[in-house]
């Protein structure tokens, strides 16, 4: 705060030391060195900025600068550079002390927040703290790149100050959770999440990024937090390359996977025959992916997977046989895709599912 006038409890002393110091030439001693860090801390926590802190010292140092013949300038400016060092090592000790404090406070909130480990009144009370207020929407987006992320490394801090010079000080929060980027923003700012996005997609080297649905709120949050999650599992699973995955957009998954024992039932009836194929089941499987993903475009089908079109249709003929069911005809077409989504979401044939 430059504006407010400094008092002079955090000047106790130095114009004392200054000409102790200016008449005998010595240097401070530790005593008066700790008393300097001890006042810069005081005047840190209590909100003075360092900039006022400095000026008012060289202040001081100006009424109190030895006159002629009691002492000399080099000595006196000497005890303005230690008292002013000391000074300063103490205010941005009590710096740093309150940003590790303030970090502390909001890993601890995250945590009650995503977990719900706290009295949603109290829960509330502190949001406000962090710019929330979790009685209306909020959506949640979270990034994950190559390596794990904590705060204050390099990659979140680039994130941060890419959303505060496009939003400024709006209603955001960004943070780390398991080694992932957050961003916590109301629901109807969906610019802002797209924004975190983008920038989170680029600072982790194409890393990939999902976004919750709006939910209303504390445990809202959690929610939309967890779709989220969600999504990022069922992109990694179905092997979904999208930079941006939106919750809303994969509905179905969460839906066909939710009775995982019908789930599991369809996919040993419907693609077990494929384990009897040269080669195991694998190679089919894959086949009717590409063919799926391609829209059922069989020369499309055909270069993803490096084959010709008649290796191709060769494969489709030999599901048809074992399976009994037509990759071509659109009666067998749904059963078909949905039973090749359930393999990919159970990781079959990988994991047994009988």
């Amino acid at each position: 705060m430059p504006d407010r006038e400094i008092p002079e409890q955090y000047l106790e002393g130095y114009a004392g030391i200054l000409a102790e110091v200016a008449a005998t030439g010595r240097r401070l001693t530790r005593d008066e060195l700790a008393s300097r860090r001890a006042l810069g801390e005081q005047a840190a926590e209590a909100g003075f900025g360092l900039r006022s802190l400095v000026i008012a010292h060289l202040a001081a140092a100006r009424d109190a600068w030895p006159a002629r013949g009691t002492g000399t300038a080099d000595g006196a400016l000497a005890a303005v550079q230690q008292a002013v060092d000391a000074f300063a090592e103490g205010y941005e000790r009590a710096q740093r002390m309150a940003v590790r404090q303030e970090e502390a406070a909001r890993r601890e909130f995250i945590d009650d927040l995503l977990h719900g480990r706290s009295d949603l009144g109290r829960l509330a009370e502190r949001a406000e703290r962090f710019g929330l207020r979790l009685s209306h929407e909020h959506a949640v987006a979270v990034a994950r790149g190559p390596v794990a992320y904590e705060d204050g490394d390099p990659v979140p801090r680039q994130v941060e100050r890419a959303l505060i010079t496009r939003f400024g000080d709006r209603s955001i929060l960004l943070t780390t959770k398991d080694g992932r980027l957050l961003c916590i923003a109301p629901g109807h700012q969906q610019d802002v999440l797209t924004h975190f996005a983008k920038q989170a997609h680029a600072a982790t080297d194409g890393g990939q990024v999902a976004i919750g649905r709006p939910q209303p709120g504390p445990g809202g949050v959690v929610q939309s937090y967890e779709e989220a999650l969600n999504a990022l599992e069922i992109a990694e699973r179905l092997d979904l390359d999208d930079p941006v995955l939106r919750a809303a957009d994969l509905l179905v998954y969460p839906v066909l996977a939710r009775d995982r024992q019908a789930m599991a039932d369809l996919v040993h009836n419907t693609l077990g025959p494929l384990t009897e194929a040269r080669g195991g089941a694998g190679p089919l499987l894959d086949t009717l992916t590409a063919y799926f993903d391609s829209g059922c475009v069989a020369a499309e089908a055909a270069r993803r997977l490096s084959l010709s079109v008649r290796a191709l249709t060769y494969r489709l003929e030999r599901i048809h046989r074992l399976t009994g069911a037509d990759p071509g005809d659109p009666a067998h077409r749904y059963m078909l895709q949905t039973a090749v989504i359930g393999a990919r979401l159970l990781n079959w044939p990988e994991t047994a599912v009988a």
